[in-house]
């Protein structure tokens, strides 16, 4: 790769401020100048080596460890140094500002050298996401889901999925364009299309699974509803065991949906507190039950509060519904269907986060999704329906057929990144961090 096409970048790929230790990575085809300009020698390829870093003058900036990978045995498929220097905001300013006042260095843009690896072949679109959602993660399910994704799973299934697909259509070309030869037996058209209508399952299963992963990556929505000064307020804090909401003896306090994100017994969860639902003249409640409701329809769980010295309205049980009755440190009835809860002394709370996890566990399945995102399910939903249009073709118009499964194969590339994916890219690398 030329050096005016891929320029040696640099960044630091560690968080920044004070640290023990700090990581700056350099990529491209000067690499082996900088580290011989730097501490004078090429390291032997992935062992690391105790070096002095000196700037221009030969004074010492850092004693570091530093590590070469030869490419293309790197992860941009490049040749990469590592400086794993002390993470000292003087010590980076100072390397930095030495790595790129040497020529051809230039500090890198978010997700240019996942980027590189991409381009380089390393890794597919799917895993570049999976990458992606793997630093983002903050619960355990969103990790192991991320990491099945950056580890391949999807593409190494789209690729199987897209040989089956090259197998039917050699078939296809052979009825096309050998139909008059001796050796092409004819009626190849139903065998072709058989062998991609063995997909239509696994495609089903993947699209299947596309709720969950969605769900996984982004966060469930649980909402807390019920009448006014039921404790939704006191119990949101409770759960996020920080004062995000206003709490009040005044009936109406919350007017607009308030949200929060948790770990919840490893699951991810966006918990939404919503207005009181109850009939009022004040147009600004009015519109915060309004949205209420538009929570309560997005809702995967909803949590129905009811104060436990209230009068109870219903003792059905909604499938979609866990009912608390809150402020259970109180006096009252307690339905049987009912948890009972109080944010004010804390009792129930485990309980309670352990039926949501059980509840929100039903969706998900016991291995990670192997579609997480919109792209994808579109992809594959594109692909299978290709393949259904295929077979309602005529038997005897092999052209069509083909042209059909050409558009499923298609789909498949763009899924892993093959084709036409230039505006997934931008966007993509652009919710990177620097330095990775």
């Amino acid at each position: 790769m030329s050096e005016r096409a891929y320029p040696t970048i640099l960044a630091l790929s560690s968080a920044p401020g004070r640290a023990g230790v700090a990581v700056v990575r350099v990529s491209g085809p000067r690499v082996r100048f900088v580290l011989e300009t730097i501490i004078g020698f090429v390291p032997e390829p992935r062992r690391a080596r105790y070096a002095a870093l000196r700037d221009a003058d030969g004074a010492v900036i850092d004693h570091a460890l530093v590590l070469f990978f030869q490419g293309p045995s790197s992860f941009t498929g490049e040749d990469v140094a590592e400086f794993h220097v002390h993470g000292s905001r003087a010590v980076l300013a100072r390397l930095i500002a030495r790595l790129t006042a040497l020529p051809g260095l230039k500090l890198a843009e978010p997700g240019a050298f996942t980027r590189r690896a991409f381009e380089a072949g390393k890794l597919d679109l799917a895993a570049v996401e999976g990458l992606a959602d793997l630093i983002d993660s903050e619960t355990e399910w969103q990790r192991r889901q991320a990491l099945r994704q950056m580890e391949g799973a999807l593409g190494t299934m789209a690729a199987g999925w897209r040989a089956r697909l090259v197998e039917a259509l050699m078939l296809l070309e052979a009825e096309i364009d050998f139909a008059d030869e001796g050796d092409v037996s004819g009626g190849l058209v139903p065998q072709a299309l058989a062998i991609a209508q063995t997909l239509l399952p696994d495609f089903a299963a993947a699209l299947g699974s596309f709720r969950a992963g969605e769900r996984v990556r982004e966060g469930f929505l649980v909402v807390l509803a019920g009448p006014p000064n039921a404790g939704k307020s006191s119990l949101l804090n409770a759960l996020a065991r920080r004062d995000v909401a206003i709490v009040s003896p005044v009936a109406g306090t919350t007017r607009d949906a308030i949200e929060v994100r948790l770990d919840l017994d490893g699951l991810p969860v966006l918990l939404v507190d919503t207005a009181g639902l109850r009939d009022s003249d004040d147009a600004i409640e009015q519109e915060g039950v309004r949205r209420t409701l538009g929570k309560l329809a997005q809702a995967d769980l909803v949590l129905r509060l009811r104060a436990i010295d209230s009068v109870p309205s219903s003792s059905q049980v909604v499938p979609a519904e866990i009912a608390l009755a809150t402020k259970a440190d109180l006096a009252g009835p307690i339905l049987p269907h009912e948890l009972p809860v109080s944010a004010m002394s804390g009792a129930g709370l485990e309980a309670l986060i352990g039926a949501i996890g059980a509840r929100l566990r039903e969706i998900v399945t016991p291995e990670p999704a192997l579609v997480t995102r919109e792209r994808q399910r579109l992809a594959i939903a594109e692909a299978e329906a290709a393949i259904r249009r295929a077979a309602l073709v005529d038997p005897d118009s092999a052209e069509l057929a083909a042209e059909e499964l050409r558009l499923a194969a298609r789909a498949l590339e763009r899924l892993v990144g093959r084709i036409d994916v230039e505006d997934v890219l931008d966007s993509l690398f652009a919710g990177f961090c620097i330095g990775k």
